[in-house]
């Protein structure tokens, strides 16, 4: 869309009042959302959505302003609206606009928006009813189906001109189980930058079957035991330890606001020395995956904490531009409606030397996390508090009895640095990261850790 109006004029409009740098981005979706909720196929939504923002960076301040109207005069009007939110006399940069340069994209077998409507609401109602025939105790089923193809363009005042081609998609069930008062609740997602050929790979019955299980086995679980123990981190638990323990607090406009624990300590000793943090864009067919990010900026692999040691911080252009720095390609945004803001991509703990199971062998006695559940994070002193949605006992280098009910409290730091072992293996989890009001895609990742002792909330 981008190639066919006169790109330089609008940049030229948008920078006329002043300012260093502006840009245009002009996304082009397509989208389904399909849920089936008890029984019934409650929502489906299948939607096309087409806009363009346009920004202005003058001070280190950002003008922003977005519309859906997309002929050239609606958008020489977005720019003049843009203009009057700077006022910093700079005269505007001299450039000349470069041939667009198109990321290589991932291939997509079966692209979503070739697969008839009605074969996508048959997954959800397999779904469905797999996880009622589990068990009778089964009360509610929620599935979900979501997929997206996503064509977006940008073009800058440094001349830089990019394309991207993002195909998603996006399966879970939830399932609730109820025995007299006592109600559990499991939850397995999957999904990625694939298409209709995901399903190929994973079927809806055995995600169903898998959140149905989980639900079901925690009904009869005992209540974890609490108080300070070793704790196994399976690497099928999901990253919820590396993007909320650390990933946040390396985002680099928390760290210039002064709300990092992290501030002020690159070249410092912030985790164990088996510890090394990677945020890897590239990584194929992962959900936080791109081609450029949502400022243009090339996806790359950005290494945070090195054997232990922090390496640096996540950037977008802004906050690159405060520190007279280059981006890391985290400019992210939820849609052209939105700035782009620093956000993670696909995080994670790389895998270390220890087998696995020899770390489970290691414990005497204390907890085994198979699933992680949601987490939050005081990025300003690194505490954070996890659930655990599905946990077991470790008793003499055993894994025994599951339990319900246990939270791991702690300090990121602090915990990061008393990480004695770190397993071979290396385990994915998919996400959905809200920040500022906006949620984008991330996946995270670590392998199987052994923590020595951290605060296990529980009943007993």
């Amino acid at each position: 869309m981008l190639e066919g109006i006169d790109c330089a004029a609008l940049l030229k409009r948008a920078l006329a009042a002043g300012g260093e740098f502006a840009d245009i981005y002009y996304e082009d979706g397509a989208y389904t959302n399909i849920a089936c909720e008890d029984g019934k196929v409650e929502r489906v939504l299948a939607a096309a959505d087409r806009g363009v923002g346009i920004r202005v960076i003058s001070g280190f301040s950002t003008a922003y302003a977005y519309t859906n109207q997309l002929d050239y005069r609606s958008l020489l009007q977005l720019a003049e609206t843009v203009s009057h939110g700077v006022r910093s006399g700079l005269p505007a940069p001299d450039f000349n606009l470069c041939a667009p340069r198109r990321a290589p994209g991932q291939v997509v077998l079966l692209p979503p928006e070739q697969v008839e409507l009605a074969r996508k609401v048959e997954l959800v109602n397999r779904a469905d009813v797999a996880a009622r025939g589990f068990d009778a105790r089964v009360r509610q089923v929620l599935a979900v189906y979501r997929d997206s193809r996503v064509k977006t363009q940008s073009v800058n005042s440094l001349g830089e001109f990019h394309e991207d081609d993002a195909c998603a998609s996006v399966f879970m069930v939830q399932v609730v189980a109820q025995d007299g008062k006592e109600t559990q609740t499991g939850y397995e997602p999957v999904g990625g930058g694939r298409g209709f050929e995901l399903f190929d790979a994973v079927s809806p019955e055995e995600l169903a079957l898998t959140a149905a299980g989980r639900s079901v086995m925690m009904l009869g679980a005992q209540k974890s035991p609490a108080g300070r123990l070793p704790v196994v981190l399976s690497s099928e638990a999901g990253g919820t330890m590396v993007h909320e323990a650390i990933g946040h607090g390396l985002e680099a406009d928390l760290v210039q606001a002064g709300t990092s624990v992290y501030r002020g300590r690159v070249g410092q000793k912030v985790a164990s020395e088996l510890i090394t943090v990677v945020d890897d864009a590239t990584i194929p067919y992962a959900r936080g995956t791109f081609g450029f990010d949502g400022e243009g900026t090339p996806a790359q692999r950005t290494v945070l904490v090195e054997d232990g040691v922090l390496k640096g911080y996540l950037y977008d252009r802004l906050s690159a531009m405060k520190e007279g720095c280059a981006s890391t390609g985290n400019g992210r945004r939820e849609s052209y409606r939105c700035r782009p803001i620093v956000r993670m991509t696909n995080t994670l703990i790389a895998p270390g030397k220890s087998d696995p199971a020899d770390i489970v062998k290691s414990v005497s006695k204390g907890l085994f996390v198979k699933r992680m559940g949601g987490g939050q994070v005081n990025t300003v002193n690194g505490d954070f508090v996890f659930e655990v949605s599905e946990g077991y006992l470790v008793e003499n280098g055993v894994i025994g009895e599951p339990v319900r009910g246990a939270t791991l409290a702690g300090n990121g730091p602090e915990v990061l640095g008393q990480i004695a072992m770190v397993g071979s293996d290396l385990g994915f989890g998919i996400g959905t990261c809200g920040k500022d009001g906006q949620g984008v895609p991330v996946a995270d990742a670590q392998p199987t850790l052994l923590i020595p002792a951290i605060t296990v909330g529980g009943a007993r």
